[in-house]
């Protein structure tokens, strides 16, 4: 008698990439290909739009700070002794005596056009 013989044990990964496997699994691949670049361009928008807000929120700060320092020279310059200060090489001042009212003695009335 003979003795069969013993075929060779196919592995299990070769048994399930055969050709005709990957063939009928092409949509699948390209599907998942499609999918894979999707999550690269949704990090990359991530990305540039974290950066659009870092920028704006550094803009922001500094925009915060000219604001700060102008109120505060803004409130230094408005301040009275500041105002004479300014005002003396002008030649004007703070007067010493209470403004004296000049009445008017009499009214040139203002003649009026007919409306129609």
């Amino acid at each position: 008698m003979s003795v069969p013989e013993k075929q060779a044990p196919k592995s299990a990964i070769k048994s399930i990439l055969n050709y005709q496997w990957i063939v009928m699994n092409i949509p699948f691949f390209l599907f998942l290909a499609f999918i894979a670049i999707l999550y690269i361009a949704n990090g990359h928008q991530a990305d540039k739009t974290v950066r659009a807000i870092n920028a704006s929120q550094h803009n922001l700060k500094e925009l915060q700070f000219e604001y700060k320092t102008l109120k505060a020279e803004l409130m230094s310059r408005s301040r009275a002794e500041q105002i004479e200060n300014a005002m003396k090489p002008f030649g004007l001042g703070v007067a010493k005596e209470m403004p004296i009212h000049i009445p008017l003695e009499m009214r040139i009335p203002i003649p009026q056009t007919p409306t129609k």
